[in-house]
């Protein structure tokens, strides 16, 4: 039996405003009336500032749980991928990922989301697995190990760019 690892988080609403009277807000008495700003915790981290979309009346500056859930599935392969690569003896210099989701939503107003896809881009050192075939089963092995993609029933595509090294100075 494999391990089981547990996450806690605690989401609170309505987030303190600053210089606000928390008790002032007018709560859930109208779709416009109340904020959707709230504040995820993680014990020992600093708070996460969270909002709707802009669509659904959400403060754009603060974070929403579809560009974090996207977040997440990027970050989960991109870990993978820097494992696998020192496994593999490459050594990556950068990863940049830009990733991007699509979200549908019902007339009902039920969404789901249809798709993510990553496009890493990443530069290593040359070598023999410094090439587009050897990155390329990097990230197929990276997807098949991320246990967020694993738990997703939508396709999440890898759009991985060409290969880049780094420069090699001559002496």
């Amino acid at each position: 039996m494999g391990a089981h690892h547990a996450y806690a988080v605690t989401v609170t609403w309505p987030a303190p405003q600053p210089g606000g009277d928390a008790d002032a807000h007018p709560g859930t008495t109208s779709y416009t009336a109340y904020s959707r700003d709230h504040e995820v915790h993680i014990t020992g981290k600093p708070a996460l500032p969270g909002s709707a979309d802009p669509a659904y009346r959400g403060d754009p500056s603060r974070y929403n749980p579809e560009e974090l859930f996207v977040a997440s599935l990027s970050q989960c392969h991109m870990l993978w991928f820097l494992h696998l690569a020192a496994e593999k003896g490459v050594v990556v210099r950068e990863y940049t990922d830009d990733a991007t989701g699509t979200m549908r939503v019902e007339a009902r107003g039920e969404g789901r989301f249809t798709d993510v896809t990553l496009h890493p881009r990443v530069v290593v050192d040359p070598g023999p697995r410094a090439n587009d075939e050897a990155l390329a089963a990097l990230h197929h092995r990276a997807h098949a190990m991320c246990f967020i993609a694993r738990s997703v029933s939508f396709p999440v595509i890898l759009e991985p760019a060409p290969v880049r090294t780094t420069e090699v100075s001559a002496p």
